[in-house]
C-alpha cells in the first residue's frame, strides 16, 4: 500500500481536459480526487510545475490516450507518498522530474501530482528553478547525444533564447565543446558569461557564423520557432545537411536534408537529468525562469506562452498568492 500522512487531503485542485481541441478552450480548473501512486510511482505536494508548448500540443491530441488529461510535464514538490515497489525515497524528500502524465487523470498544474521519474533536489537548488529543468535538460541532452558530443567540436545553437537552446549550450559547453549561439539582447550577456560566442538571428547568420569560428561549424542544432532559417543553417554547416538537427522545423527539413526530431532514431536512450540538476545546484546550470503565476491564473500564462514573447520557462506554482 502507498505511504502517504494521514492529514492528507482527499481532493485537490488541478488544470486539465476532458476532450481534446484548443487547450484555451479545451483546459479548466477543477477539484479532483487526490491521485494515488500505483507501482514504481511516487506523489508529491507541488512546490513548481513548469509549463511548455508541448502542453498545448497535449491538449490538442498530440499523444493521445487517456481522458482527462492534466498539463504540466515537470514538478518540483515534497513527497507525500510512495507507491509499491519504490525504494530510495521518503515522505518528505525534496524532488524534481516528470508528472506521469500519460497513465494519470492529472498532472503537474495541480497541488499534488504523482510522479514517474525524478532526481533528489539538491541542496543549494531552489524548488522554483528546479522546475523549470527537466524538459530543458531532456530535450538538449537527447538531441545533443544525437549529433555527437565530441570534446572540441563546434556547434552551433540556434535559438540559444528558448529554454531548450540555453540548455544545449551549457551542456555542450561542459563536454568541452566550441559553442556559437544566436540569441536576442535579453539572453545575449549570460550566454557570453557561460562561453559562448554569440551572434544575432536574421540575414547573413551563416556569413556571421563563419567569421566568427573562422569556417563552418562541425555541427548544428536548431531550437528556435520556425522562420525559414534552415537554409542558413545548412550553409553554416558548410553545406552538410546531416550535420544540422531542428527540433523545430520538422515540416521543411526532410526537403533539405535536414534531420528532425521526428525521423531520429530513439531507441537508445541517455539521461543527464541527476548530472545536471546536480549542477544547477552547484549554480553551475540554469534555465532562464520568464515568470512564476498562482495556479488559479494558467489562462495568463497559456497566454504569455503563445506570444513568443516569455523569454524564459513559465512556471505555474500552486502555493503561490
Amino acid at each position: 500500500m502507498p505511504i502517504e500522512p494521514t492529514t492528507a487531503p482527499q481532493t485537490m485542485r488541478t488544470v486539465r481536459f476532458h476532450e481534446y481541441g484548443d487547450a484555451a478552450d479545451v483546459l479548466r480548473l477543477e477539484t479532483a480526487p487526490l491521485p494515488e501512486p500505483g507501482p514504481g510511482r511516487i506523489r508529491v505536494t507541488v512546490h513548481a510545475c513548469g509549463l511548455a508548448p508541448a502542453d498545448w500540443a497535449l491538449c490538442g491530441g498530440l499523444f493521445a490516450g487517456l481522458l482527462p488529461r492534466g498539463i504540466g510535464i515537470d514538478v518540483s514538490g515534497t513527497v507525500d507518498a510512495v507507491g509499491p515497489g519504490v525504494s530510495g525515497v521518503a515522505v518528505g524528500d525534496l524532488v524534481v522530474g516528470t508528472a506521469d502524465w500519460r497513465e494519470s487523470t492529472t498532472a503537474g498544474a495541480s497541488d499534488h501530482a504523482v510522479m514517474n521519474r525524478w532526481v533528489p533536489v539538491p541542496a543549494g537548488l531552489d524548488l522554483t528553478e528546479a522546475a523549470a529543468l527537466p524538459m530543458a535538460i531532456d530535450t538538449a541532452y537527447r538531441h545533443l547525444a544525437l549529433l555527437g558530443l565530441a570534446p572540441g567540436t563546434t556547434l552551433l545553437v540556434n535559438g540559444a533564447g528558448t529554454t531548450i537552446g540555453f540548455a544545449a549550450v551549457q551542456i555542450a559547453l561542459v563536454r568541452g565543446l566550441r559553442v556559437v549561439a544566436t540569441a536576442g539582447p535579453t539572453h545575449t550577456p549570460a550566454l557570453e558569461q557561460l562561453g559562448a560566442t554569440v551572434t544575432s538571428y536574421g540575414p547573413g547568420l551563416a556569413d556571421r557564423v563563419r567569421a566568427a569560428v573562422g569556417g563552418p561549424v562541425d555541427l548544428v542544432l536548431d531550437t528556435a520557432p520556425v522562420t525559414g532559417v534552415l537554409p542558413e543553417l545548412v550553409a553554416a554547416a558548410g553545406g552538410e545537411a546531416q550535420h544540422v538537427l531542428t527540433i523545430t522545423d520538422i515540416e521543411h527539413a526532410p526537403a533539405l536534408g535536414v534531420r528532425d526530431s521526428f525521423h531520429e532514431d530513439w531507441s537508445h536512450p541517455v539521461d543527464g537529468l541527476a548530472e545536471f540538476v546536480g549542477l544547477a545546484g552547484q549554480g553551475r546550470f540554469s534555465v532562464p525562469i520568464a515568470r512564476r503565476f498562482p495556479l488559479e491564473q494558467w489562462r495568463d500564462a497559456l497566454e504569455l506562452s503563445r506570444s513568443n514573447q516569455a523569454r524564459g520557462k513559465l512556471l505555474l506554482v500552486p502555493g503561490l498568492a
